[in-house]
């Protein structure tokens, strides 16, 4: 018999989705607040310890978390609930944006406020740059690690993946040898000053949730279910479609990025940039600062820019289909592709977390991936410094390394101006 009314937990979830701006440490504030404070539904150790689980997986840790926390109170209808709802006001209005955006971008109006955001974007990566770098980069190795991270993407073009396995593998190595060194991930996004309520209240607050057991057969039978949804469309376009077209090739692409999008949006759109502007021809260099402003400016979680670059792709890309129409099925494609595995996730690991909440050898892992996501997330906003205010960028190699070199005569004085003033913001802030 549930405890907690499913009907009341819509509406909070509902809420929280509409209140889900500011990236994920502004999510996850809100859904503390909501879920924590003021509804005392989940204790505050409760909750650290499911974020700390979802800091682990790869995916929108915001995403994960609400949905972590909607299984916890509801079991599955709760967690599809909560993630469902987190995920569709963003779609809603990046969709509604991606098309005002390929249909009238030539509009003035419209080119104008993208001309403005992509500069205050910018500044919006060199915040999380700095944010992200505060958390990590606690000693000299961490920063050696972000160091050879920066190094690895930007000048020697390796792909984000590798980075994180490499980066993981070298936490959990040097964490048995040197932990003081690499366990420096240990609380995450609470505000300074904020302490776990008493050990009673903790204990009264999570009597209202029901204990599971795990069970090898339920497990199995959630991976099975949630491969087989993750899978399906995929395996319909092979079939009726075929292999070669947009649908079939953004499809499997963001599936494989579903599954390395550790550090969040910041860290994976360097990976997604790379292949959907260089190899693909989704996107050209600049637009990719055009979505990251969707995601920035509107509910839900960051990585919903894959639907803008889902859009866009086929937009241009539509063969006989109508532009509009075919970038409509690739955004719920892309958006499904990349949504699936979270709930494969949690609903596969929430019920053995108590298992994984202590390991100590995860957490020296999150912490080397962690100080990786800095460089990379650094390389980021390098890139897109170059490729937003300057119209003209080369590319030259050396020694094997990839350099690139900006046109100083073409340099974009009005962007220059709105990123200089952003940043004045943003650093404000920051404090």
């Amino acid at each position: 018999m549930e405890q907690l009314p499913f009907k009341e937990a819509i509406k909070v979830w509902i809420r929280v989705a509409i209140y889900s701006f500011g990236g994920p440490a502004g999510q996850i504030a809100v859904m503390h607040k909501i879920l924590v404070e003021e509804k005392k539904w989940i204790s505050e150790n409760r909750f650290l310890h499911a974020l700390n689980y979802c800091m682990l997986l790869p995916g929108p840790e915001a995403q994960q978390l609400a949905t972590y926390i909607g299984w916890l109170l509801h079991r599955t209808k709760g967690g599809l609930t909560a993630g469902i709802l987190f995920v569709i006001p963003g779609f809603v209005s990046i969709l509604i944006l991606s098309i005002l955006y390929a249909a009238y971008r030539d509009v003035g109006i419209v080119e104008a406020i993208f001309f403005g955001i992509k500069p205050a974007v910018l500044a919006i990566v060199v915040g999380a740059v700095i944010k992200i770098g505060k958390k990590a980069i606690k000693n000299e190795v961490m920063f050696v690690l972000a160091a050879l991270a920066f190094i690895a993407i930007f000048f020697f073009e390796v792909d984000f993946p590798y980075i994180i396995v490499a980066a993981g593998l070298t936490g959990f190595i040097g964490g048995k040898f040197w932990e003081e060194k690499f366990h420096v991930i240990k609380g995450h996004y609470l505000a300074e000053g904020d302490k776990d309520k008493d050990n009673d209240e903790n204990a009264l607050i999570d009597s209202k949730i029901q204990p599971v057991r795990p069970s090898l057969k339920k497990t199995l039978k959630t991976i099975f279910i949630f491969l087989t949804l993750w899978s399906l469309p995929l395996l319909i376009i092979g079939l009726v479609i075929g292999v070669e077209n947009i649908f079939f090739s953004e499809g499997l692409f963001f599936s494989k990025t579903a599954v390395v999008t550790f550090g969040g949006a910041y860290a994976v759109l360097a990976y997604i940039a790379q292949k959907a502007v260089e190899d693909y021809g989704w996107l050209k260099s600049g637009e990719m600062l055009d979505g990251l402003g969707m995601a920035e400016t509107t509910p839900g979680p960051l990585i919903q820019v894959v639907q803008f670059v889902g859009f866009m792709g086929a937009y241009r890309l539509s063969g006989s289909l109508d532009p509009i129409t075919a970038g409509i099925l690739a955004s719920l494609l892309v958006t499904w592709v990349t949504f699936i595995p979270c709930f494969l996730f949690i609903f596969t690991g929430a019920p053995y977390i108590e298992y994984l909440r202590g390991n100590k050898s995860l957490t020296t892992a999150l912490s080397g991936i962690t100080a990786a996501v800095v460089g990379v997330v650094l390389n980021l906003g390098v890139w897109f410094a170059i490729h937003t205010l300057f119209s003209e960028v080369n590319e030259k190699y050396l020694y094997g390394a990839r350099w690139l070199i900006p046109e100083w005569s073409t340099v974009n004085i009005g962007s220059l101006i709105i990123a200089l003033i952003a940043s004045f913001f943003i650093f404000k802030e920051l404090g």
